[in-house]
């Protein structure tokens, strides 16, 4: 099933998400390789596809997993979860009706 993980950034992150983004995304293309990801991306503190030093606050995943526990796991131990880039995520089960 697919499960949506929306992840809430602590005030001012840009610093941690730097330091950490490789591991994140290390993680996360597992999951790609595997067919897992319908989408994962930031969410941008400003209107901008850059948004430079304003930096972003959070990111949302969707991704397949076997149960929420998994999906809950999973996200326990995302490499931004450990060095406290998300203060909080919320993981809930989701329906892809459309397109």
């Amino acid at each position: 099933m697919w499960y949506t993980l929306y992840c809430e950034d602590v005030e001012n992150s840009l610093p941690l998400r730097k330091q950490t983004r490789a591991a994140h995304l290390e993680r996360i293309q597992l999951l790609v390789d595997q067919g897992r990801i319908l989408v994962a991306g930031p969410s941008p503190a400003i209107d901008s596809e850059d948004p430079g030093e304003a930096g972003f606050t959070g990111s949302l995943i969707i991704a397949e997993f076997d149960s929420l526990s998994e999906a809950q796991m999973w996200a326990d131990n995302d490499p931004y979860t450990l060095a406290g880039v998300f203060k909080k995520v919320t993981v809930k089960p989701y329906i892809k009706v459309l397109p």
